[in-house]
């Protein structure tokens, strides 16, 4: 099976069955994200420690495969972990895109690599980033 075929698969299965769509009963952070220029909209919902470790993750809204798919594999990979870890990876993911990630750092970001090839679709960036840009303001407000 060819690699973007894999991609194409993990991508499909983040989109059609999300894990972690749906709304949380007492969030400690929530974050609206836009994408006015294709209208994706998602609503970021965090339940954050005293530790500093995000405990729980879901999402709500609406956009694209990408978009959709982008967000679930973000809290796949920062649910567990704490604020700086998942600022970290989102500096690892925005560094995939711009093509200034190294190998060993893009396999930080398991599923989520599957988005490497979008830096080559300057339509799509933005659906991808949209979960990961949420993200980073939610910490850095």
């Amino acid at each position: 099976m060819a690699l973007n075929s894999i991609y194409n698969e993990i991508l499909n299965e983040h989109n059609i069955r999300p894990t972690h769509k749906g709304e949380m009963a007492d969030p400690t952070i929530t974050m609206d994200g836009k994408n006015p220029s294709c209208g994706d909209e998602i609503t970021i919902q965090l339940k954050v420690g005293e530790d500093g470790i995000i405990e729980d993750g879901c999402f709500t809204g609406s956009g694209c495969a990408i978009s959709q798919a982008s967000v679930d594999m973000m809290l796949d990979l920062i649910i567990g972990e704490s604020k700086e870890r998942a600022l970290k990876l989102y500096d690892i993911f925005m560094g995939m895109i711009k093509g200034t990630a190294s190998e060993e750092e893009i396999e930080e970001l398991d599923e989520a690599m599957a988005l490497k090839d979008i830096s080559h679709m300057p339509a799509r960036v933005k659906c991808a980033v949209l979960g990961w840009r949420t993200l980073d303001a939610m910490f850095k407000e």
